[in-house]
């Protein structure tokens, strides 16, 4: 769908989204999969590409097919123009979240990124709160937040170290970067909220986001040396090639593709599943520790985000209904 030109009034086409059906159940499946599998996807080729040099190059091969898919459906540089202070500031939110993820898989555990990275919607409440009028919490968000901090203090607790995996300091200053990349998702959120991106076609968002990110983390991949240590072996082309056309590329329009079709409540609820099979496959896959007061903790942030997540009926039928 193209926008108008700039003489004339945008028409957008009335949409009626509907609630998952089992083909929108089984796409959502495959997303939540996919992303669980990313932190993994990341971790096992680690020795031989840093985390940071993947992403960096990741995002720049999805940034050159965002931006070819974007010109197909009608963007131009015009476009891309008219919202380039708030593009730039997704980017650099976009660009600190995966930065913080690359920074903190050197010292935690893909299980705990998966958890912590999920903090992203507890702190984008708190943002829109302050921010975007009728985004005011409720009780119900605040003894939402009120979980997922405390079950963020319970999952970083020292006590909860275990044998095989990395030494306790090292796993709080990953669990605490993890939390950072939550902090770097959320602000892109509420950018993207507050700003004309949120009458954006999202092709247009995806393109600053992955093209700020690949010359931020690339740059900083260049200046640490990341990039000169780098070994090609099978591994690294699965992964990378995995990261790329799956995650960065795919899973990320296959996200707006279906906000399209369907409830975001809906789909909110069902994305939850995403940091339960990253810690999964983590533990089955990279044989990740899995302590008592982690899980205990993962279980209560999940939880807290789901109560600030998930609209009321009120909400929910108001957001129910096509955008004109």
């Amino acid at each position: 769908m193209a926008y108008a030109s700039a003489t004339t009034a945008p028409v957008t086409p009335v949409v009626a989204r509907r609630a998952l059906d089992m083909q929108g159940s089984l796409l959502m499946l495959v997303f939540c999969l996919a992303l669980g599998l990313q932190q993994v996807a990341i971790k096992w080729v680690a020795a031989d590409i840093t985390p940071l040099a993947q992403i960096g190059i990741r995002s720049l091969l999805a940034a050159l097919l965002v931006i070819a898919v974007a010109y197909m459906r009608g963007v131009r540089i015009a476009d891309a123009r008219a919202v380039f202070w708030p593009g730039v500031a997704v980017g650099i939110g976009f660009a600190s979240e995966f930065c913080f993820v690359a920074l903190g898989l050197g010292f935690t555990t893909a299980s705990h990124m998966s958890v912590f990275l999920y903090t992203a919607p507890v702190f984008a409440a708190l943002g829109l709160h302050f921010l975007v009028p009728g985004e005011q919490l409720t009780l119900r968000h605040w003894t939402g937040i009120a979980i997922a901090f405390t079950g963020i203090v319970c999952a970083m607790a020292p006590t909860g170290s275990s044998v095989g995996g990395p030494p306790v300091p090292d796993l709080i200053i990953g669990d605490l970067l993890g939390t950072m990349a939550g902090l770097g998702w959320a602000a892109t959120t509420v950018v993207i909220r507050t700003t004309r991106l949120s009458e954006e076609r999202p092709v247009l968002t995806l393109s600053y986001q992955l093209s700020i990110a690949a010359f931020a983390l690339l740059t900083i991949a260049v200046l640490l040396g990341d990039m000169a240590s780098i070994q090609i072996t099978p591994a690294v082309i699965a992964s990378m090639t995995f990261q790329t056309l799956g995650i960065a590329f795919g899973v990320l329009l296959l996200w707006f593709a279906l906000l399209r079709r369907y409830l975001a409540s809906r789909l909110g609820v069902f994305s939850f599943l995403s940091p339960v099979f990253g810690v999964a496959f983590g533990a089955l896959l990279l044989g990740d520790p899995l302590t008592w007061n982690f899980i205990a903790g993962g279980v209560a942030i999940i939880a807290g985000v789901v109560l600030v997540s998930v609209p009321g009926k009120r909400r929910a039928r108001e957001t129910s209904r096509p955008r004109r």
